[in-house]
């Protein structure tokens, strides 16, 4: 199902979610997307200045796609 991801806050819940759906540990996340546990936790707690390339490696790891729309353009 699609979320609509609007803030850093919406990412970190996206990323706990399917962490915790997966059946994995903080430190199991961050070893295999290979980013620190500290980055796991930050990304959770929504921190706003996360590196984007280490956030869509989180991302792909988990099996999430990230499409981005342009204005005026609509998802069908």
């Amino acid at each position: 199902m699609a979320k609509q991801v609007r803030t850093s806050a919406d990412i970190g819940v996206l990323v706990r979610s399917a962490r915790k759906e997966q059946n994995l540990r903080q430190d199991e996340l961050a070893g295999v997307s290979g980013v620190g546990v500290r980055f796991i936790v930050d990304l959770e707690a929504g921190k706003p200045t996360a590196q984007i390339g280490k956030v869509l490696q989180v991302l792909q790891i988990l099996g999430c796609s990230v499409d981005i729309l342009a204005p005026g353009e609509r998802k069908r």
